[in-house]
Formats: C-alpha cells, sequence, structure tokens
C-alpha cells in the first residue's frame, strides 16, 4: 500500500523519495466517457498525480439526496486514476472556490436566512458533517492506506482568504479522520493569508503563479520541518463575460515551472486541463462590481477545453523530462473534429407562455428567492397585477441576477446586478396588466463574503414608491425540456423563445457550436445542457463532448432571451472562439 510522508527533504512514498507533479482535471467539468483520455494525457506528459475539487453542491443538491453516479461517478474517476498509474490529491471542500457556483456550497443552505458560511454555526457544520460522512462512505477504499489512489486530502480551501477561525478547520479535519481519512491532511493558501488560513500540526501549502523562489522561500521559513508544496501554480487564467480571453505565454510559464521544480518543490498545476461549465454552473466573482464566468473553463491550460495538447502542454513536457523524465511516447495528436454549417432550428415555444408545463407557481406576498423554492440553477419567472394605467417607474431593491421585464407579454426593459440597474421608467396600457420579470441566476459568488448570494428577488419591488405586493413565483430550473410543446416557426418571435431543430451524422466527433447573430442564452444537445451564450463574449461557441453526439439523427435546442438569428440557424464548427486575448 502506497503511504506518503513527509519531512524537511520532501516527500516519501514506500520510505522512498517522492515528488508530487500532479495537474488539475475535475472530473465534473469533463464528460465522462472523457475521464480516460484526460488522465492518459496527464501521465504522458510527465504527471505523476491528478487533482480533482469535489463540487459538493452537485452530489447533494437537497438535504436529503446524495448522488455519485453518471457525471458525478467520483469512485469510478479514482479508479480510471489508478489504473493509468496515477495518483490523486483529492479536495473535497466543503468550500472550494474553483469559480464554480457558489464556491461548491449548496443553494439550500441559503434557505436559512441568517445562515453564516464557512464558519463555526452549527447548521453549517452539521451539514458539512453529513456531506463527508456521505462522500467518504464509498471512498475510504479509494485511500492511499487502503491500496487506492489517493496520497492526501486538502482541508477547506484558501480560507485565509475569508477567516482565521483555526477551530472551524480542526473540526473539518476531525471530521475527515472520523469519516475515516486516514491520509495526510493538508491546507493551502495564497502566500498573505498563509497565516489565517493554516492548521497546527497539517501542512500548509501555498498558491501562487509566479515568483516561485520568493514565495516558497517565505514558505520555508514558515515551515522549516516541511516539504514544500504548490497546490496551485496558476499557469493561466478564467475569462468574465464582457472581457477578454486571458492566456499566458508558454515560455513563460515554462520557465516560471522550471524555477519551481529547481528549488525541489512538489507542484500541481492549476490546471492541467480546465474543461467545461457545462449548463448553469460556472460562478461569479463580486469584488463591488458583479461579474460573471463564462461557460469555457478552458484556463489556457496544457490541454485545450476538447482535451487537445497545446504549445504548452509541449513546454511543460520539455521541463519535466530535464527535471524527472517523461514516458517514452511521443505528444498525443489532437482528436478529429466535427463541422456543420446553417443548421436550422425551424420549431419554437414562447418560454413564458409554456412556463406552467415546468411547475405551478407558488404564491406570497413578496417574490420569493431560488433557495425558498427549493431551486438551484436557471431562471425565475415573478407575476404581478398592476392596478393602474400610466406612467410608472419600476424600482427593485436587488436583482440576482439579470431581469427582464414585460408588460402583458411585451419586453419594455432589462434590469443588471451587474451594472447597478435597478429602475426602469414604462408605461403601463391598462389596468389589471400583468407585469412580470424573468430572473436570470448567471452564478452565485464563489469567492469572498459574497457567498451568500440569494438568487432572484431577494428585496423590495416598489411602483411609484409603494411596494408592490400579490406575486407568484414560478421556478424555472430548466433541467429538462421534455414536453415542452414546440410548433412551426412562422413569425420572428419577440422575446424569450425555445427554438428546436435537428441535424444528421454520419459519426461523431468533437465540435464547437457556434451562434453568430444571437444574442443570449442557452443551448443543449440531444438533452445535454452545454451551457451559457452572450454575444457580448469574449466566448463566441460553446464545446460540445463528442460522446453527447450520435450516429443518426440528433436535436438541438437554443434558448433566446432576446433575438434570435434572422435565419434561425447555428453552426457547429471545428475550431472554437474564445475571444479576443489579453495576456
Amino acid at each position: 500500500m502506497p503511504v506518503l510522508h513527509r519531512d524537511a527533504s520532501g516527500f516519501l512514498l514506500d520510505g522512498e523519495p517522492f515528488r508530487i507533479l500532479s495537474g488539475g482535471l475535475h472530473y465534473f467539468r469533463v464528460h465522462p466517457a472523457q475521464w480516460a483520455d484526460r488522465l492518459s494525457k496527464a501521465r504522458l506528459m510527465g504527471l505523476n498525480t491528478i487533482e480533482t475539487y469535489v463540487p459538493w453542491n452537485l452530489h447533494q443538491p437537497r438535504p436529503d439526496t446524495f448522488r455519485m453516479d453518471g457525471a458525478l461517478d467520483l469512485p469510478r474517476f479514482l479508479d480510471l486514476a489508478a489504473a493509468e498509474g496515477l495518483h490523486v490529491l483529492l479536495r473535497p471542500g466543503p468550500y472550494i472556490c474553483a469559480e464554480w457556483e457558489g464556491g461548491g456550497l449548496p443553494s439550500w443552505l441559503l434557505n436559512e436566512p441568517d445562515i453564516r458560511l464557512r464558519s463555526r454555526d452549527p447548521r453549517f457544520l452539521a451539514a458539512v458533517d453529513d456531506y463527508l460522512a456521505q462522500l467518504f462512505t464509498p471512498l475510504r477504499s479509494r485511500l492511499a492506506g487502503q491500496g487506492g489512489p489517493v496520497l492526501a486530502v486538502q482541508v477547506e480551501n484558501e480560507y485565509g482568504a475569508y477567516g482565521d477561525d483555526t477551530a472551524y478547520l480542526a473540526h473539518l479535519a476531525e471530521t475527515l479522520r472520523r469519516c475515516g481519512v486516514d491520509v495526510p491532511l493538508f491546507t493551502c493558501d495564497q502566500p498573505a493569508d498563509m497565516e489565517r488560513g493554516a492548521l497546527p500540526g497539517t501542512l500548509a501549502t501555498v498558491n501562487f503563479g509566479s515568483r516561485s523562489a520568493e514565495h516558497l522561500a517565505d514558505v520555508r521559513g514558515r515551515q522549516p520541518d516541511a516539504p514544500l508544496m504548490t497546490t496551485e501554480f496558476w499557469i493561466g487564467w478564467f475569462d468574465r463575460w464582457g472581457g477578454h480571453h486571458v492566456v499566458r505565454p508558454a515560455d513563460q510559464a515554462a520557465r516560471e515551472l522550471d524555477e519551481l521544480l529547481a528549488s525541489g518543490a512538489s507542484v500541481n498545476l492549476y490546471m492541467f486541463h480546465g474543461g467545461t461549465n457545462f449548463g448553469f454552473t460556472s460562478g461569479a466573482n463580486d469584488k463591488h462590481t458583479y461579474r460573471p464566468t463564462v461557460t469555457s473553463y478552458d484556463y489556457d491550460a496544457p490541454l485545450d477545453e476538447a482535451g487537445d495538447p497545446t504549445e504548452k502542454y509541449t513546454a511543460f513536457r520539455d521541463v519535466i523530462a530535464k527535471h524527472t523524465g517523461v514516458p517514452a511516447a511521443p505528444v498525443p495528436p489532437h482528436g478529429p473534429k466535427l463541422a456543420l454549417e446553417g443548421v436550422e432550428l425551424p420549431e419554437s415555444a414562447d418560454l413564458l407562455s409554456c412556463a406552467p408545463g415546468f411547475g405551478a407557481a407558488t404564491p406570497a406576498e413578496r417574490p420569493l428567492t431560488m433557495e425558498e423554492l427549493g431551486q438551484d440553477f436557471g431562471f425565475v419567472q415573478y407575476e404581478t397585477v398592476l392596478p393602474d394605467a400610466g406612467p410608472a417607474l419600476l424600482e427593485v431593491e436587488r436583482v440576482r441576477d439579470r431581469a427582464q421585464v414585460f408588460l402583458d407579454g411585451q419586453p419594455v426593459g432589462v434590469l443588471e446586478r451587474e451594472n447597478h440597474e435597478h429602475t426602469l421608467a414604462f408605461t403601463v396600457p391598462r389596468a389589471g396588466c400583468v407585469l412580470t420579470l424573468l430572473v436570470e441566476n448567471q452564478g452565485r459568488v464563489n469567492y469572498g463574503p459574497g457567498i451568500h448570494d440569494r438568487k432572484g428577488l431577494p428585496g423590495k419591488v416598489l411602483l411609484d414608491g409603494a411596494e408592490l405586493l400579490g406575486w407568484s413565483s414560478r421556478a424555472l430550473p430548466l433541467d429538462s425540456l421534455e414536453g415542452v410543446p414546440f410548433t412551426p416557426t412562422t413569425v420572428t418571435p419577440v422575446g424569450p423563445t425555445l427554438h428546436r431543430g435537428t441535424f444528421e451524422l454520419s459519426d461523431t466527433a468533437d465540435t464547437f457550436l457556434h451562434l453568430p447573430g444571437w444574442t443570449k442564452g442557452n443551448a443543449w444537445i440531444n438533452g445535454f445542457a452545454l451551457g451559457r451564450y452572450w454575444s457580448r463574449g469574449p466566448q463566441r461557441s460553446l464545446y460540445v463532448p463528442a460522446p453527447v453526439l450520435r450516429t443518426g439523427r440528433n436535436e438541438i435546442v437554443v434558448l433566446e432571451l432576446h433575438a434570435a438569428h434572422r435565419a434561425r440557424t447555428v453552426s457547429l464548427r471545428a475550431a472554437p472562439d474564445l475571444g479576443p486575448t489579453e495576456e
């Protein structure tokens, strides 16, 4: 059984010196049929370990529901890593950040109005203890002490950037031990936060992307008798809507990696393969301005979003070969790609009209938040009746995160959290007019105190200064589109509309969905949620994994929230468009 130990000289595996050469690969951002391919390419680059977070919010979507199947079959992922000869660094949270929705914390926690996340709040700790117990029941046999691939387990994640309650970290460590975790534990923090995020007796590791010698010297001063480990060596970055596609030159990143490895430190590349924020899973940052993250998590990583080796893959492989050696096999080739222009979407369904088919509305005096509706992702449809006609000023205290406003089904404006827009003037056409707000959750905040991020309309709604009461709130998670009443499109739709079409394939391969002329919304192929698109960019295509496609007839559905392409066509192309770059 491979057992990891540590001393001042470094790590020891079964008594022999061992350097962790790891890369980030999040199973939940990769189609499960592609896990083995990505793991093999990690080994061929020279890595001996894989790191993955664990998204609590997907594994436990409700307090009484725990999932570990299909795309969430973590035991299978760990077994595939072991079969490839790779060890694993496991980072179960409970908080993971990861530019992931809510930092991985389940939305149902926020149904407690005064809950304190990432703290010793008894309600939070009870939920965490239950989560970890259910998570590690099937994972204990995958721990290194039981002959499995998991060498070490992380406690929390960059906690020093959030708080300094050592007793909270100690509770998590005790819970992990109680759950049977008998491998070494570790924490990780950025250099300035290490003292606040450290747990006595537990290995403290550091996260950075440059100035390796300086940061590692600081860590050595703090822990003179412990190995040097960089848990997140940032070799790229993530993108936000309205920004640029961030890249880091391969030669620059390779020089930094060379410097780090020359120090003798262990490392985890963040990321080796970024993958995709499929569906509604991308998070957001809020440092005084809300900034939602794009669908792609390409991260300018050694493997691109489609799993193809990049220039950075070759550059890193050369650096690793210099220090430890790499397998003799050549760099893996790029996989085949599929292209098909002008796929027509001739059928449609008005989203607001067919909303009742997604579930009943809940009446209440005030709008109910997503969390009060028991909803994780998607949209909420709010409606109330306006008593009088004439000019009016709508004021929404808090928009979480983007509200399209309608009068009797006709669009009159948009309110956006990101742009601090909370008021809208319009003319009410008649007494008894129905006011509708379709509110999109664009991603719960994943970093900092903003993680207490309730969605929908969590404040008052005023009309001409008076609070509007008597609302219906309808959850529209759009987790299934079965039963949507599509009909042939005869006139160009106005407002949120689901468009459907089909295309035939004689073979399958990875491809990228391009939507030129479309504005904003979501896309599905064969019921698989690809993610969000938005003409503001930078991302202008959506990755379509080959396993999503099938030979013969395929179905595509596009939810367009505003204005569809006039011809209502989309294209499948062999290359992505992640937007203009910014280094």
